[in-house]
């Protein structure tokens, strides 16, 4: 009887571990590497998924560092294709941190390493005319091309009110009737509009925030109101 309640047991605790999500798993070990094969997969899920998680592909970076025989370069070709989606944030740098120097002097790993150093500097057509050559280390992750279109929209957000046609189309890597098609879907959910210019033809004009226009910028100074200050002078006599 109490052997049955013990097997019993077991299985309820093996089944509770199952059930535990990647994330989870790294919040109470982190550095456990029986749950290295387990992260391997989560990568490959938000590869599927389009989804994103840092704190799990950054634990799989350390756990390689303890294990490097175990290292999978396609694994982590993949996490810093990841990182370089989820700019301006610094998630390729913090991930670049962990991964051996004799690593990344791989091919693929020198290109990425040039990809992130082009965005950085916002050197977009550098960027789209490097990444044309490297169509086979980075097709193996979907939205990707949006994901970097995205991030240099909202480089050209910081600089400019309106920003020729011309230079959007660069930034972006799309012409034509595809561009037509890219402004028209965020002059209707993005609040984008068009002004033409005899001069510098074309114009999108971008929502204004606080980088654009800088009347928006909210003071960062915390005042004190008067009426706060007249109360406090009966205190101070």
């Amino acid at each position: 009887m109490g052997r049955e309640m013990s097997n019993a047991a077991t299985d309820q605790n093996q089944q509770s571990s199952l059930s535990y999500t990647v994330e989870q798993l790294v919040a109470v070990n982190p550095y456990n590497p029986d749950i290295l094969p387990d992260l391997e997969n989560y990568v490959n899920e938000q590869v599927s998924s389009q989804t994103y998680s840092l704190n799990a592909n950054l634990c799989l970076l350390r756990l390689y560092q303890f294990e490097p025989e175990r290292m999978s370069t396609q694994i982590v070709a993949r996490i810093l294709i990841k990182a370089l989606m989820a700019m301006p944030a610094p998630d390729f740098s913090l991930c670049l941190f962990l991964i051996p120097e004799r690593v990344q002097m791989e091919e693929q790993f020198k290109t990425l390493i040039v990809l992130s150093h082009y965005l950085e500097t916002a050197r977009f057509r550098q960027f789209w005319d490097e990444a044309a050559k490297s169509r086979h280390i980075l097709d193996v992750v979907p939205g990707f091309e949006q994901a970097v279109q995205a991030y240099a929209v909202h480089v050209l957000s910081l600089t400019y009110q309106k920003v020729p046609r011309s230079i959007l189309a660069e930034a972006i890597n799309i012409e034509g009737p595809s561009l037509d098609k890219f402004l028209d879907h965020h002059i209707a959910n993005s609040g984008w509009a068009i002004e033409k210019n005899q001069e510098r033809g074309q114009l999108i004009i971008l929502p204004p925030d606080e980088f654009n226009h800088p009347e928006l910028k909210k003071s960062t100074t915390d005042g004190i109101q008067l009426e706060h200050v007249a109360r406090i002078f009966p205190i101070l006599g």
